[in-house]
């Protein structure tokens, strides 16, 4: 098995760096079963093949929205930009635009690291006390 998301050495990089490249590599992983469940769906004739697959893939939206939750709570600046573009009516590329815009105005240092993650702290107490 690889460590192919590993673009530094990986015993060079703190602990909360190879996890956020972990998670990085999981939701790009989730992201491409949810595509092969797409095409399945698209050329599966049988309908209870087709019910297992469309639970299978249900599966795959959990899990890659919950890598995506938990980089955009470690990243300040990818949430801040993504809530400027996700859920939003009209045109996307245009929301992406000014969300970057707004985002880069408000004076972020541009690495979008987290205090948190600085740290080397994977914030449990944090999420335990956001979830009270």
């Amino acid at each position: 098995m690889g460590f192919d998301q590993y673009h530094e050495p990986p015993e060079e990089l703190p602990p909360a760096t190879r996890t956020f490249a972990r998670l990085c590599a999981s939701l790009t992983e989730e992201a491409e079963a949810i595509g092969w469940y797409e095409q399945r769906l698209a050329v599966e004739p049988d309908p209870m093949a087709k019910e297992i697959m469309r639970d299978a893939q249900g599966e795959e939206f959990k899990h890659f929205s919950m890598d995506l939750e938990f980089l955009l709570r470690r990243t300040p600046i990818w949430r801040e930009i993504a809530e400027g573009v996700l859920f939003q009516p009209g045109d996307i590329v245009e929301h992406g635009e000014e969300a970057e815009a707004e985002t880069n105005e408000g004076g972020e240092s541009g690495d979008g690291v987290s205090d948190e993650d600085r740290s080397g702290s994977l914030g449990i107490g944090g999420l335990m006390e956001a979830a009270r």
